[in-house]
């Protein structure tokens, strides 16, 4: 499970961590809470809410839409706190 508070983007937050300008994680996931903006590095968009489940192949950029926390469960296996360790 992932927990993104208010403000958060992959590119800002995680990127300079894992070394690359896009993550390049594949996430299955299911959102419990809040809103995500997914932007893909070909230019598809996308945004995920409460009970969607999403497909996101690596090559993308993440961020949380609006005040609200974003809950995410990701099937897929990874995390960003265990694939960002530097």
């Amino acid at each position: 499970m992932g927990t993104f508070e208010p403000g958060w983007r992959w590119s800002e937050s995680v990127g300079p961590i894992a070394g690359t300008s896009s993550c390049l994680v594949h996430h299955n996931g299911y959102v419990v809470q809040g809103r995500m903006h997914l932007r893909m590095d070909d230019g598809g968009e996308s945004e995920v809410g409460p009970g969607d489940v999403f497909v996101c192949p690596p090559g993308h950029d993440a961020w949380v839409v609006g005040d609200e926390q974003v809950v995410v469960f990701d099937f897929a296996g990874t995390m960003a706190n265990e694939y960002a360790r530097g």
